[in-house]
């Protein structure tokens, strides 16, 4: 994947932090944060003339990773950025309901499903209820519930939540790259971990083909793709959640990120289909989601 230039996974808390995108370090490919070890990582590559492609590894709901990355590659000076292209994100919402619902199909459909991820800022543990009733609507589970790894609630508490509303097993299926702990047996209902949401081989397709679009992009649009990711924690927060019937729009500063600041972003969506939380995909737009990984 690496061999026409420099491959940079940016990692968050959707990625364990790093410890879940270990196994990539074998197809050449660097992960770091974004932030300070980013902006050394890309001028590196960038004094030495090569193309590098910067992948943020978040799954939809850490579109604050996004704004991150694209504000740590624009404070990189032109002359020691070299072709840096921002491509983008691994995956959105849309694209973690088909993935859910294809990891959901290999589970016994006599067991409920505890969809987990870690806890994020409270908007994208909404987007993650969000996610799980998408995955209950469009597939043939009855109970589809929701933990999350250091949240409210937790997996053992989901687990038990599961149990009180009648289920006699229990599936854990993380909606992120590393798979949850499973929770301590109480000898009530038999819990599984139903995992890893990608395989390794997929997640590599993944995000190969996320580097030949930003390459392609480039090639034939000169589009970096730095200008989208500025944008892709817009219409995140308090600020920017109106009553019903007010429709108006805002200006968004954008400040430089500083090389030595390792911000941490939030927000609910990511780039992609146009603010995917507005719109709940069908059926057929999950299963084309699905098909991304066949």
């Amino acid at each position: 994947m690496a061999a026409r230039g420099a491959v940079i996974a940016v990692r968050g808390h959707e990625a364990g932090h790093g410890s879940a995108l270990d196994g990539l370090a074998a197809d050449g490919v660097t992960v770091v944060p974004a932030g300070r070890a980013l902006f050394r990582t890309v001028t590196a590559h960038g004094r030495r003339g090569e193309e590098t492609v910067v992948v943020p590894m978040t799954l939809g709901r850490e579109p604050g990773l996004v704004a991150d990355t694209a504000r740590t590659l624009r404070a990189v000076p032109p002359g020691a950025r070299g072709t840096t292209l921002l491509a983008a994100p691994f995956g959105t919402a849309q694209h973690l309901v088909g993935w859910l619902r294809a990891a959901a199909g290999r589970v016994e459909e006599s067991a409920a499903l505890l969809i987990t991820a870690p806890a994020g800022d409270p908007f994208e543990d909404a987007e993650l209820h969000r996610v799980a009733a998408l995955v209950r609507r469009y597939g043939r589970r009855g109970l589809v519930e929701v933990a999350f790894s250091g949240g409210d609630p937790d997996p053992a508490e989901g687990v038990r939540r599961c149990r009180l509303l009648g289920a006699r097993r229990v599936a854990l299926l993380p909606a992120a790259f590393a798979p949850p702990e499973l929770p301590a047996a109480d000898g009530t209902v038999p819990v599984d971990l139903a995992g890893p949401l990608l395989s390794p081989p997929a997640l590599r397709r993944v995000l190969a083909e996320r580097v030949s679009d930003a390459r392609r992009r480039w090639r034939e649009h000169g589009d970096d793709g730095v200008a989208a990711g500025l944008t892709a924690a817009d219409d995140h927060g308090h600020s920017h959640t109106h009553p019903p019937g007010e429709d108006h729009g805002h200006g968004h500063a954008h400040h430089h990120a500083h090389p030595s600041d390792d911000a941490h972003g939030h927000g609910p969506h990511a780039p992609g289909p146009p603010h995917p939380h507005h719109h709940h995909p069908s059926a057929a737009g999950a299963d084309r989601a699905i098909g991304s990984i066949a």
